[in-house]
């Protein structure tokens, strides 16, 4: 497996970005996307919990895609300001995601402002995320199918990226966007293509966004107890893709893991095992 680091650029202008990143389906960490925003100053541990602290929020543990009827159902519930106070404790694998805090916040939106780099961006689906040191993101690429930029707040976070043309090296489970594979203790013997796949990599830090191109495989790692902004984009291909892998998820993948459980789960991938010896 080999990776290379994610350019970091500052200053860049709107056709600069076009041209040179997103019309290439290539990332870049802007170093400076988020100088100016309100929440790069005030959204700190204390000041999310001195004005949140109350709202009850769902966490998820790393058995998030456990097979069976607990499939992708939170762990358990906590108030928020006790959450952030234990992200800042030390490691946990606990993180808080698929819920929309700006909802129950709608004031917060008006702490940052949609990139001016291009246009597309989903206004009203902005979303936040929240780990402990220690806490991952398995492989995957998104379901909608949409470009992100991912804004890192306060500490430190490692994402790896990967193109859509590596998903057979990466062991992609059929009918999901998942892969099988762990990066944080990859096992070359169980999984050899893995070997063959090219990828990015970068340690965000407070202030930085990365660029995301649709369809691209990405890894999360929390070096530190932390969060993030994604901001959303589309274009009509991406929707149209998204809607399909929607659908193929909760009507085939969901439906299937409900009735057989572990069985899909294997099914799955031998599937994906069979891809990768294809193109050794």
């Amino acid at each position: 497996m080999k990776l290379q680091p994610i350019e970091r650029r500052s200053g860049l202008t709107r056709r600069e970005f076009e041209e040179e990143y997103l019309k290439k389906n290539k990332p870049v960490v802007f170093t400076d996307l988020a100088a100016k925003w309100p929440a790069t100053e005030k959204w700190t541990f204390e000041w999310l919990s001195k004005n949140y602290g109350h709202l009850e929020v769902p966490l998820y543990d790393n058995n998030f895609r456990k097979p069976g009827k607990g499939y992708l159902t939170p762990t358990k519930h906590m108030p928020f300001g006790d959450y952030l106070a234990l992200i800042q404790q030390g490691p946990t694998e606990l993180r808080m995601f698929l819920y929309n805090i700006f909802k129950h916040a709608p004031e917060l939106t008006s702490d940052f402002a949609m990139p001016h780099v291009t246009d597309g961006f989903l206004k009203n689906f902005p979303m936040m995320f929240f780990g402990g040191q220690g806490a991952k993101v398995d492989l995957h690429y998104d379901l909608d199918c949409a470009t992100v930029f991912l804004t890192q707040f306060q500490t430190r976070k490692r994402v790896i990226l990967f193109a859509p043309d590596q998903g057979d090296y990466l062991y992609q489970h059929p009918f999901t966007v998942q892969s099988e594979v762990k990066l944080d203790r990859p096992d070359f013997e169980l999984h050899p293509a893995l070997l063959k796949a090219q990828g990015y990599e970068v340690v965000l830090e407070h202030g930085e966004t990365v660029f995301m191109p649709h369809l691209w495989w990405h890894y999360i790692y929390y070096e530190d107890g932390g969060f993030s902004l994604s901001l959303r984009r589309h274009s009509t291909y991406t929707r149209t893709r998204g809607i399909f892998n929607i659908t193929r998820h909760f009507v085939v993948d969901k439906g299937m893991n409900y009735l057989l459980g572990q069985r899909w789960t294997n099914i799955k991938a031998n599937m994906a095992k069979k891809r990768a010896m294809a193109v050794l």
